[in-house]
């Protein structure tokens, strides 16, 4: 907190220094920011030393590894699938073996770096992926639907918006976010806050082979800084910063009036070159190199990999709005025809207002992960409600330059590419298949009353979900927060275990002639082997990384690659048809993500007190999934499991949650996959006549879950990038 107030007391200074009456002034007002300059590199010296006090990411033993491997994958495996793999893991583990050989390897590396498993990480799950950004990686927050009367509100929205960035962009420059402590399981831990500062300073600069994650310093006083505004696919620098002072949100709308009305000049307007961002990391290297031929296209380029962040200002999508469309929106634009190439998708934030009231966020997830996310984007968003627009406030900087469009030089190849990259989008974006539900038959509070993680138990309801779909259970992934340790990203929780499969038949196999009771226990074991895992995980102690680090490790040392890594089940085990996330929230939005391979899932969830929002997504090529079919049979399973609870478990009776409210009846659905079902109604919306505001609602939420994963920092917000 007094941190906090240095750094405004600070940047207020800076402010009138310039404009004080006298020299004599004017030496005072600069020995007093003086002063405070040194208090604050003090002060962020003394929060370095505390980042570093955080313990070193342990690293497993190998034999604890294994076994767990073993358990993991027995029940995914066939038999004969199953013996030839036990047989290349105990050879990997032998005494004296490959195994022993990589582990002692690992422990010198442990020694020698913050984070052992950093760098391999980091590489596999992002930087060596060439899938396109959007949808395959690029997580979306969901703002609430805004509706707009006219083309100035959502500029003022935009406006006010840019001001909660630059407020909480002051709290990085300072380092002074309060350091975040682990909830849930373990409490009380305090987290590594480093991804934080990656926000704002760090760009994903594509390579033909490889990314590079590009993180630029950031100073206690830094220097002019920009925003590059997108709008009807032309992009434009707008400085926050002018004479040492930054706009306030006045001088902001003013200036993206200007903006707007420089996009609308059709003679000025130029290729939509943000398309070539949208396609496959390799294509989209080898377009950039064409355009660094230019000098024009070298300069532009340089304006946007420095900027703050992206505001993307929509046109209208002209779709009938609800949580599926702009959920499916936020994560391509809708292709070249509509906002697609209105985006640049190697920046970690980009803010997007859609002039029909589509708003939310598109994130690049390399830098950082899902709660720095959620907790940047709470702040904005509380920020909007908590402070009425200041258009009125403080004297404006006088006489402001204009906005700068930036310029490209096209050749015809680089129209060529153009094309390209708009038809490989347009294919993502028809391919994707998006369903968006809220579940209100009941929420955490009533598995909380039952005495179970409501984490854990929405794990359970997905692995029933799949198993009624296709018959089997998958590999599966859930990303766990590892923030307890240096330079700590995640892990991964495996969700589809043996107790969960056990369950999941007894609920669906009428034959196995399994009672309520014996149910009710196989989902408390389900529940509670989950949990173990999920400590394991966020304790440094999970297979994921322990693995991936032995193999990584063979390959830098040049050897041939282990049997293990070569094995049918390591295969099977890293292709993840279930991809998951909790993402919870305490203000009303939500955040959804693509599947991570061909024939998978994305299943992302916030459960609150009385609901359970779900965002599941897929492909509509692949025929064996259905985002629909899915979420039904998802319901169908939770109204299941409740009544299961209920029966065993009277006294926790879920209409005291709703009183009032009509709780829905679904049926049981049966899975054929012939057609795909038809799109929900929806009520039109954006022709509503109500006065511009910033719609948000905060759900009833408390502060500390006493349950497991009910806390973001033990499941966070992932796109998984397994291959």
């Amino acid at each position: 907190m007094i941190y906090h107030t240095l750094i405004k007391y600070s940047l207020f200074l800076s402010q009138f220094t310039n404009s004080a009456n006298s020299c004599c002034q004017q030496v005072q007002l600069h020995l007093y920011a003086f002063k405070i300059r040194k208090m604050l590199e003090l002060t962020q010296f003394c929060m370095s030393r505390t980042a570093q006090a955080l313990p070193k990411l342990p690293l497993p033993a190998l034999r604890d590894t294994l076994e767990m491997y073993l358990r993991c994958m027995k029940h995914l495996l066939t038999e004969e699938q199953f013996n030839k793999t036990q047989h290349v893991v105990q050879k990997f583990g032998a005494p004296g073996g490959v195994g022993e050989l990589l582990q002692s390897k690992l422990m010198e590396r442990r020694d020698k770096q913050a984070n052992w498993v950093y760098d391999y990480w980091l590489k596999d799950m992002y930087l060596n992926n060439r899938l396109a950004l959007p949808i395959n990686s690029s997580p979306v927050m969901v703002f609430p639907q805004q509706h707009f009367k006219a083309p100035i509100d959502s500029l003022r929205f935009a406006a006010h918006l840019i001001s909660g960035a630059l407020e909480y962009k002051t709290l990085l420059d300072a380092h002074a976010l309060p350091v975040e402590y682990a909830r849930g399981q373990l409490a009380g831990t305090p987290l590594c806050m480093e991804q934080y500062y990656r926000l704002f300073t760090s760009y994903r600069l594509p390579g033909p082979e490889r990314d590079t994650l590009v993180a630029q310093e950031s100073s206690v006083m830094p220097e002019p800084e920009h925003i590059i505004v997108a709008c009807k696919n032309q992009f434009f620098v707008l400085d926050v910063v002018i004479n040492f002072r930054r706009l306030n949100e006045r001088d902001l709308l003013t200036q993206l009036e200007k903006i707007a009305r420089m996009a609308d000049s059709k003679e000025e307007r130029l290729p939509p070159i943000g398309l070539l961002t949208s396609d496959g990391r390799t294509e989209w290297a080898e377009s950039r190199s064409v355009l660094m031929r230019e000098s024009t296209n070298r300069d532009s380029l340089d304006m946007i990999e420095r900027c703050l962040c992206l505001v993307c200002l929509d046109d209208a999508s002209g779709l009938e709005l609800n949580d599926t469309t702009r959920a499916t929106l936020m994560l391509h634009a809708g292709g070249a025809a509509k906002n697609g190439g209105n985006r640049w998708y190697d920046k970690p934030m980009q803010f997007v207002v859609g002039a029909d009231g589509c708003c939310g966020v598109v994130c690049e997830h390399s830098a950082f992960e899902g709660i720095v996310l959620v907790q940047c984007t709470e702040y904005l968003l509380k920020y909007m409600m908590g402070s009425p627009s200041k258009l009125v406030r403080a004297a404006s900087v006088s006489e402001l330059p204009a906005p700068r469009r930036l310029r490209w030089k096209c050749t015809p190849d680089i129209h060529k590419l153009l094309a390209s990259s708009a038809d490989r989008l347009q294919r993502e974006v028809n391919n994707l298949d998006m369903n968006v539900h809220k579940f209100n038959d009941y929420g955490k509070e009533f598995i909380k009353k039952q005495k179970m993680s409501p984490d854990a138990y929405i794990q359970v309801a997905l692995q029933l979900a799949y198993y009624r779909c296709h018959g089997r259970p998958v590999s599966t992934y859930e990303s766990a927060s590892i923030r307890r340790f240096q330079q700590g990203r995640v892990d991964n929780i495996r969700s589809a275990t043996a107790e969960a499969l056990a369950f999941v038949r007894a609920m669906t196999d009428g034959k196995l002639g399994t009672n309520d009771a014996e149910k009710m226990e196989m989902l408390q074991s389900a529940i509670s082997a989950q949990t173990k895992y999920t400590i394991l995980a966020i304790t440094g102690m999970a297979i994921d990384n322990h693995i991936l680090g032995l193999r990584e490790l063979a390959h830098e040392l040049k050897m041939e690659k282990p049997e293990i890594f070569k094995d049918e089940a390591h295969l099977i085990s890293n292709h993840f048809i279930l991809s998951t996330s909790q993402v919870p929230t305490t203000v009303e939005m939500f955040c959804s993500y693509g599947p991570v391979v061909p024939n998978g899932y994305g299943a992302c969830y916030n459960p609150q007190s009385d609901h359970i929002i779900f965002s599941v997504s897929s492909f509509h090529e692949s025929s064996q999934t259905c985002s629909a079919e899915f979420v039904k049979i998802l319901v169908q399973g939770l109204l299941d499991m409740r009544d299961l609870c209920n029966k065993c478990n009277r006294g926790s009776n879920p209409t005291e949650q709703r009183q009032g409210q009509k709780l829905e009846r679904h049926t049981q659905t049966d899975t054929k996959w012939q057609s795909k079902p038809p799109a929900r109604p929806t009520d039109l919306t954006k022709n509503r006549q109500t006065p511009p505001q910033v719609l948000l609602t905060t759900p009833g939420q408390t502060k500390a879950e006493a349950q497991t994963q009910t806390s973001s920092e033990e499941s966070d917000g992932d796109s998984k990038e397994r291959k």
